[in-house]
């Protein structure tokens, strides 16, 4: 597995960086068969250091986890926790399902944008034009899954909205986390 371990200005030492290649390959390894990439990224706000760990798996799903605590290690490890927590669920329900992916998932390339909020804008009196100013564009990918699987990267990439493309029938759908807790479907 590739490790990209940085810190948002914090300089992260040889120590830490054995402690995290060591600790979070064998958490990882546990729980899935061909981890292909790990990003984790420090950083600190104000006396905690907060700790980001991505997991990127084989089959093209990704897994997330955040956590802060007052020590750098206390929350790199409790991030481990989480993320082992989250691969646990996803290999069991790989298990219950019988539904072993065997192919990489395929995706779209697409564009996203970051448009300015209202409260954003300088001037306070009504704009010009009702188009929105555009503060970035990004390159995105839109996973082709079934639901199953789309809900799974969703809560695996712990995110409350997922956009995907159906492998039923190609089309475009949208899974949300509701208010109430339970889970959201889109299909126009």
């Amino acid at each position: 597995m590739r490790y990209t371990i940085s810190g948002r200005h914090i300089d992260v030492g040889d120590t830490l960086t054995q402690h995290i290649e060591t600790h979070l390959g064998a958490a990882v390894a546990k729980y899935a068969e061909r981890p292909t990439e790990a990003n984790v990224t420090f950083s600190r706000d104000g006396n905690e250091f907060s700790c980001e760990i991505t997991i990127h798996l084989s089959t093209g799903m990704s897994a997330q986890a955040r956590s802060s605590a007052f020590d750098i290690f206390a929350a790199f490890d409790h991030c481990r926790g989480k993320m082992e927590k989250q691969l646990r669920r996803y290999k069991r329900r790989l298990k219950n399902h019988h539904n072993e992916r065997t192919t990489p998932i395929e995706s779209l390339e697409a564009n996203s944008y970051v448009l300015a909020s209202a409260d954003d804008t300088e001037e306070p009196d009504e704009p010009e034009s009702l188009q929105p100013i555009i503060i970035a564009e990004l390159e995105t990918r839109v996973p082709t899954l079934v639901v199953g699987e789309a809900v799974m990267q969703m809560e695996l990439a712990d995110s409350s909205l997922l956009v995907f493309r159906n492998q039923a029938h190609g089309g475009l759908n949208v899974i949300y986390r509701r208010d109430d807790g339970n889970i959201g479907w889109i299909d126009p």
